[in-house]
């Protein structure tokens, strides 16, 4: 069986997550961290989460993954938090 045509989502989690009745925002969450983790080292990430935006966001924009994957782009546009280091005394 086919799980979905797109190579970034092989085992086809996120494909599945949209077509699970009644899923959670929870739930979604502990797939996409599966997804996630099974990425290659150095995937692009933000390309990525744009490609199933487009492909799953647009068609299912209230769907818990849909806003999973919108706050992942968030955050990625978003400028990284400073860190400031503590002075050794």
């Amino acid at each position: 069986m086919k799980k979905g045509h797109l190579a970034i989502d092989p085992r086809g989690l996120i494909f599945e997550s949209y077509r699970i009745e009644g899923v959670s925002a929870g739930e979604c969450r502990s797939i996409f961290l599966d997804w996630a983790l099974g990425q290659p080292a150095g995937a692009d990430m933000h390309a990525a989460l744009l490609t199933l935006q487009a492909e799953y966001g647009a068609r299912a924009p209230d769907h818990p993954m849909s806003a999973i994957i919108a706050e992942g782009l968030a955050r990625k546009a978003a400028p990284p938090a400073r860190r400031r280091r503590r002075q050794r005394q």
